[in-house]
């Protein structure tokens, strides 16, 4: 008996090695973890029970029968995170380059199964040379059981994606399925075909850092939702974000014990520019309005003329979406709307009510824009708001002009409630736009036109321009002091609690893609 507890014992220290002291050592040289000291990282201490240990590889082609490791390739298992059950797998560079193949995608696959039994989240650790060419077709059968299982998971599950080394080629594809991505700077790499491709075929020279890495895809791209300095602000970066998000669909997501105190925020009385075309950071409108220190932003370098993020309200989970003044005036243009969307559909599969901060002059015009379908885009955004059916809120904190009004999260498309600041503009377009429109043949005929166009600009702004005709309407619920936003909304939220939608009975939308 003593003799099968030893080999026992024996086969489990091997499987810990991974590939060995060697390429362990080669992994740090580079400033990048191991598997196991990422999960370590990743999960509260003591919790993770691994699963799939003793697993290896079935293929004797090209001299793989001489290259076996326990676990090939990937560590998959369970533990938890603040206490929250999750499901992992973090790809084991240091075994054949964490290559995929048949095993080391049932391994992952088991996991997901079960993550969707059970309802808990899945997260996966990515850092592989791409799928195990060994192996050949059964490799990319591997790929393929995992993108289906990314599928029927998604929005039943929250998925999360650390791309942590190289990941290419089809490998992209299940991260791009996931509902976030998260990157590590000057380490990770996400692209299609790699640069002696792109060299081959368009003649580009181009490094895969500059081609697929953080920065691109943070910033140009907008794969990346979350880009971070080294793993570990990546890792902690995963732990915050599941603060916020629920086990599964059919949960509420987790709420902070919290006492009332004083709501007001006079700060706010004072943030709105006395120019209408003057800007301002609507962060600092969300980190008032919310428990401090607790807005999270997603996708924050991307499409920065849209904000987007989780907070707290009265320590209640909450999804905000903001157009933001400080860049391109707020206008929603085609990477904004996507962006919104996205995070409008994540927000309203696991139950996590919206919250809109409304200044926006309309749709960025130009050909670049018509061209490349803002049309389409846009709609993407109206059909996001359209179809949700959590709590929606909006406030009106300055514009509100044109189509832009309606797609965001106007009453007119199924929000439950919206405020007004005093400040704000609500009309079909600017007052000065208007008035050219409007009385240009009045303003042509006038002795003096530049003071008839101030004249009849100041008109129709102190017609439209104010949010008590839509409040006359019932298009807004109330024009409060922007003081006063943060009581009432907590108020507000509050009496959405017991919400219920029953959309039409279909099998799914066919949102604008």
């Amino acid at each position: 008996m003593s003799d099968a507890f030893k080999k026992l014992s024996d086969i489990k220290s091997e499987a810990l090695k991974g590939g060995g002291d060697k390429r362990i050592e080669a992994q740090h040289a580079k400033g990048k973890l191991t598997a196991r000291e990422r999960l370590d990282m990743l999960l509260d201490k003591g919790t993770f029970t691994e699963m799939g240990m003793l697993v290896k590889h079935r293929s004797k082609n090209f001299g793989l029968d001489k290259q076996v490791f326990y676990g090939d390739g990937v560590v998959t298992g369970y533990g938890n995170i603040h206490g929250r059950l999750v499901y992992v797998f973090a790809q084991d560079f240091t075994v054949l380059g964490g290559s995929l193949a048949e095993a080391h995608a049932e391994k992952i696959c088991k996991i997901m199964d079960l993550a969707m039994k059970v309802g808990a989240p899945v997260i996966g650790l990515n850092d592989s040379g791409g799928a195990r060419i060994q192996e050949g077709v059964v490799s990319l059968g591997g790929y393929a059981d995992i993108f289906y299982r990314n599928t029927q998971a998604s929005g039943v599950i929250p998925q999360i994606s650390a791309v942590m080394g190289p990941c290419a080629g089809g490998a992209v594809y299940s991260p791009a399925l996931t509902d976030f991505i998260m990157m590590v700077e000057q380490s990770s790499y996400m692209f299609v075909t790699g640069p002696n491709v792109v060299k081959t075929v368009t003649h580009e020279e181009v490094t895969s850092e500059d081609l697929g890495g953080a920065s691109v895809h943070s910033n140009k791209s907008g794969v990346s939702h979350f880009s971070y300095p080294h793993e570990v602000a990546c890792i902690e970066g995963i732990r915050k974000l599941l603060s916020y998000v629920p086990q599964n669909c059919e949960e509420e997501p987790p709420a902070l014990p919290y006492d009332t105190a004083d709501e007001q925020r006079p700060s706010l009385d004072r943030i709105i520019p006395e120019s209408a075309n003057q800007p301002y950071d609507i962060r600092e409108v969300i980190n008032a309005i919310t428990d401090q220190d607790t807005f999270f932003e997603v996708h924050k370098d991307f499409a920065e003329n849209i904000v987007v993020g989780f907070g707290r309200l009265a320590g209640k989970s909450i999804g905000i979406v903001a157009n933001q003044p400080g860049f391109l005036a707020g206008v929603l243009d085609i990477k904004a709307s996507q962006k919104g969307a996205r995070f409008v559909r994540f927000c309203d599969a696991f139950n996590i009510p919206l919250l809109v901060f409304e200044d926006v002059p309309g749709f960025l015009p130009g050909t670049d824009q018509e061209w490349n379908a803002i049309i389409t885009n846009g709609a993407k955004l109206l059909y996001a708001f359209s179809e949700a059916t959590v709590p929606r809120i909006t406030v009106i904190t300055r514009k509100a002009y044109g189509g832009a009004y309606d797609v965001m999260n106007s009453k007119h498309i199924g929000a439950d409630l919206n405020f007004a600041w005093p400040t704000a503009e609500i009309a079909v377009m600017g007052s000065k736009g208007a008035a050219e429109i409007i009385f240009r043949r009045e303003i042509a005929d006038s002795e003096n036109p530049a003071e008839t166009l101030a004249e009849k600009d100041r008109e129709y702004a102190d017609l439209f321009a104010n949010p008590y005709r839509a409040a006359a309407r019932g298009y807004v619920d109330d024009v409060i002091m922007p003081s006063e936003t943060r009581q009432v909304l907590i108020k507000a939220f509050a009496s959405l609690e017991n919400k219920v939608v029953n959309n039409p009975k279909k099998k799914h939308g066919n949102i604008p893609l």
